[in-house]
């Protein structure tokens, strides 16, 4: 399969590295690439170029570059490829995106990354929506997918459950990171541990892992949660404790720099 992966990121570098290993033709795009590629991986010079290559397009950037990437994929998009918006974006701007493509009538899908990347790499659970989700189901059966869909969706259907999501899974890691930092300034590491071990089921590695990985992506999170804010606030839903989520991913980027 001919495959375009624009954003080499964390995400993207590992689902383009797992791809070409399959055996699948892969071409990539990044302005400042950071990660190990695999050689059989062709980087070219634009997001336009790689898309040009390509049947399967899967943009993974931020939310920031999404729109602009967009506008740049609109002109080179043909019919017979699928357009996969995996930014994390709210709903809103996922549908802003399908509205720039729709005059070249690719075919866009709205796919939401519902756990971390490295563990699983291409394997992660991912959830699609769109109306051409069914036909998109079908094209990518050959690479075995741990996908799932939305039935009856609209593009903006998988970004909304994916944030919804994030105000717990994030809330809960914001939760802990501030419990342990408390139980440190006050000597009492062990014993708050075992206050927030008894929530968790007694998972002393589940709690590591809520704090090294709010630190190690506290970027991305960080705007992943400003996605769940405007998300709220365009539905009248105010947003306190998602914005104080944010503000201590944006603590602990500070604090890791």
């Amino acid at each position: 399969m001919k495959i375009a992966i624009l954003g080499l990121g964390e995400a993207g570098a590992r689902f383009a590295n797992d791809l070409v290993e399959k055996g699948h033709q892969i071409w990539g795009y990044d302005p400042e690439p950071r990660y190990k590629l695999h050689p059989d991986i062709q980087l070219v010079e634009g997001n336009a170029e790689a898309a040009s290559y390509a049947d399967l397009i899967l943009s993974v950037n931020l939310s920031s570059a999404s729109i602009e990437i967009a506008q740049e994929i609109a002109t080179v998009a043909k019919p017979h490829q699928f357009f996969c918006e995996m930014n994390t974006s709210g709903p809103q701007k996922k549908i802003a995106i399908a509205k720039i493509l729709a005059p070249t009538q690719i075919k866009v899908i709205d796919l939401a990354i519902m756990a971390p990347v490295p563990p699983k790499g291409i394997l992660t659970p991912i959830l699609a929506a769109g109306e051409y989700t069914s036909d998109f189901l079908d094209f990518v059966k050959p690479l075995n997918l741990n996908i799932s869909s939305v039935e009856n969706s609209v593009i903006g259907d998988a970004a909304t459950r994916k944030l919804l999501r994030s105000i717990v899974y994030k809330g809960i890691a914001a939760v802990i990171c501030e419990a342990m930092e408390a139980g440190e300034a006050f000597g009492m590491e062990a014993y708050i541990r075992g206050q927030i071990s008894s929530l968790v089921g007694g998972n002393d590695e589940l709690i590591n892992r809520f704090v090294e990985g709010s630190r190690t992506h506290a970027l991305r999170r960080m705007h992943e949660m400003e996605a769940v804010i405007e998300m709220l606030e365009d539905k009248g839903v105010e947003p306190i404790v998602t914005r104080g989520t944010r503000n201590n991913l944006e603590k602990l980027l500070k604090s890791c720099n």
